[in-house]
């Protein structure tokens, strides 16, 4: 038998390390020192460490929405442990016997007993509840806004179409997540949620039935869907959001963070904050700040207070009942559509007046969200990498495709609240459903139309700005007579924002036929291209060229105009000194 040496695994991962200095042990930085060396023997942690706190991240305002999304989710999951101390995920039935008078002697569900419970008679268990619910609403938000900001910005192409549809599965997550967390109480509110969910599913064509009776085990209400919510609530949909999280994370870091575009900041580099020590330092005091704002709301304005509802009971009709903020356009969506859109085929009748605005709405609009990033690089046929964002202005296409998208949700958003704005404005519920349906279709078409032409008009300014810099106010007289105002020129990092970005030109569009007046077999697919790549860059505006540029400085003659200014500013100091004298 023979031995023969071979590398550990651990040591593998350590090729591309430099050799430790002659005369120094790994081990020799104390305890702490020994206890990393022993780790990293055996593990191999020290490089992948290394890489990790010399990652630079950029420093500006918008890149902390992403950072808000992710404490708020670590936030409710901590909260949400908690939670699972007491909440007991039961339908079975008991009388309430507890201090809130007004319910005492009511039959209800266990999870509602519960909940009242963690209320009224666990320390601190209203605020856990509040922080909970708080931290899942800002969860939601955070990472709308966060998506909005990718997408204003450009962030979303090579090589991040991946994250962008990432993150967009993560929103909808969160939003299913929101939703079967807001309906475990078991209250009148969640209960009266729940049932409209029945409803969404039931509109499903053949198979509605069908799937509602495998998930509510039976006809609604059943007695195990508080328990099945609850398994995908604190199991399912949390294991989901961890691991695209991390994903997420981790694919930033392999692709480096996109910053904004001034001078020094290219593709190849990243201007900002190593982790280690500033950024952590940064990002620690900033989660802290997150959770003091969320407890500080939590504890200041009460949110779902489901002693106020009652437990569920079938029978009632709550009127004035309206789901979470992030549900409310599916909401609006089901109010607005017609009810002849009921239609019989044969045996079967397609609810589609309820199927559109329910199980058709949600996998179009976040499909559509996914495939976007692909849509404008088949497009632009841009295959570059990108890491420096856009401005707004700058793609004024998509930014009114953005808004356009706003626009239509927030019209849906308002629409689930319909019957609230008839009572208290005193008007037609009916009236105000017929200008909320043509404000779905003609509110993104003028939003998209405003946008794109302000965009524009911003450009046509800082193409003005950039050749001939600032007005002054100022006049100056040449020697040889001639008037004219005197424009400040502009430092390098505003002149940078005006002129460092690209406006394509639209594709010229061809007869789809080879030099040999074959027709090629792409030649459809190029025509539809060419088409939305005229939709997309037909009205542009050039940036500023180099040859432009020295023209204008050249015609404005600012050096002349700034020494006769100074030359004048002189004199009349020493007129005002002579007059003081």
């Amino acid at each position: 038998m023979s031995t023969q040496a071979t590398a550990r695994a651990a040591d593998r991962l350590r090729t591309d390390e430099p050799a430790p200095r002659p005369g120094r042990d790994r081990g020799n930085g104390g305890r702490h020192g020994a206890v990393a060396s022993w780790f990293d023997d055996r593990t191999g942690i020290a490089g992948p460490m290394r890489y990790l706190m010399r990652k630079v991240f950029p420093d500006h305002w918008s890149f902390m929405l992403g950072e808000v999304a992710m404490y708020s989710m670590i936030i409710a999951l901590l909260t949400g442990v908690a939670l699972t101390l007491w909440f007991v995920p039961s339908m079975g039935e008991v009388h309430y016997d507890g201090p809130h008078a007004p319910l005492n002697g009511i039959l209800m569900s266990e999870a509602y007993a519960s909940t009242l419970q963690i209320s009224f008679e666990v320390p601190g268990g209203l605020l856990i509840r509040q922080v909970h619910h708080w931290s899942a609403l800002f969860f939601v938000a955070a990472i709308g806004m966060h998506m909005a900001r990718v997408f204003f910005t450009g962030a979303f192409r090579k090589p991040r179409e991946i994250n962008w549809v990432i993150g967009t599965v993560l929103l909808l997550l969160a939003m299913i997540e929101g939703f079967a967390g807001y309906s475990l109480p078991d209250d009148l509110l969640s209960g009266t949620g729940l049932r409209v969910m029945e409803g969404f599913v039931q509109s499903t064509p053949i198979l509605g039935s069908i799937i509602s009776y495998l998930m509510f085990d039976g006809a609604f209400p059943g007695h195990i869907i508080i328990a099945r919510l609850y398994m995908a609530h604190i199991l399912l949909v949390p294991a989901l959001l961890i691991g695209l999280f991390t994903a997420h994370l981790a694919l930033v870091m392999v692709h480096k963070h996109t910053q904004y575009p001034g001078p020094g900041r290219t593709n190849d580099n990243v201007v900002g904050f190593r982790v280690m020590p500033v950024y952590a330092a940064k990002a620690g005091g900033f989660f802290f700040i997150v959770f003091g704002i969320i407890t500080l709301i939590s504890g200041l304005v009460t949110i779902n207070p489901v002693w106020a509802y009652g437990p569920y009971d079938p029978s009632p009709v709550t009127a004035g009942v309206q789901p979470d903020w992030y549900m409310g356009f599916a909401d609006g969506a089901l109010r607005l559509l017609p009810g002849w859109l009921e239609v019989p085929v044969g045996s079967w009748t397609l609810s589609l007046n309820v199927a559109l605005g329910s199980i058709v709405l949600l996998p179009v609009v976040f499909t559509l969200a996914g495939a976007y990033p692909f849509l404008e690089a088949w497009i632009t046929g841009d295959k570059r990498e990108h890491h420096l964002l856009d401005r707004p202005r700058n793609r004024p296409v998509r930014t009114g495709i953005g808004i356009g998208a706003i626009i239509a949700y927030l019209v849906m958003f308002f629409a689930a609240g319909n019957d609230i704005m008839a009572i208290k404005l005193g008007l037609s519920i009916n009236d105000i459903t017929h200008v909320l349906r043509f404000l779905f279709f003609a509110g993104p078409i003028i939003g998209f139309w405003v946008t794109k032409r302000i965009c524009l008009s911003l450009q046509r300014a800082d193409r003005e700005l950039a050749l001939h810099g600032k007005e002054s106010g100022r006049i100056v007289r040449t020697a040889d007579g001639e008037f004219r105002e005197y424009h400040e020129p502009l430092s390098d990092y505003e002149m940078w924002n005006l002129v460092g970005y690209e406006s394509p030109e639209p594709l010229e569009l061809t007869d789809g036929r080879d030099a040999h007046g074959v027709a090629a077999p792409t030649g459809r697919s190029q025509k539809r291209r060419a088409a939305w790549s005229r939709f997309f860059f037909k009205d542009r505006v050039a940036p500023v060229t180099p040859a432009e540029l020295h023209e204008a400085h050249a015609h404005h003659d600012q050096a002349s105009d700034r020494a006769l200014l100074a030359r004048e500013d002189v004199h009349h100091d020493e007129i005002l000194e002579d007059a003081h004298h």
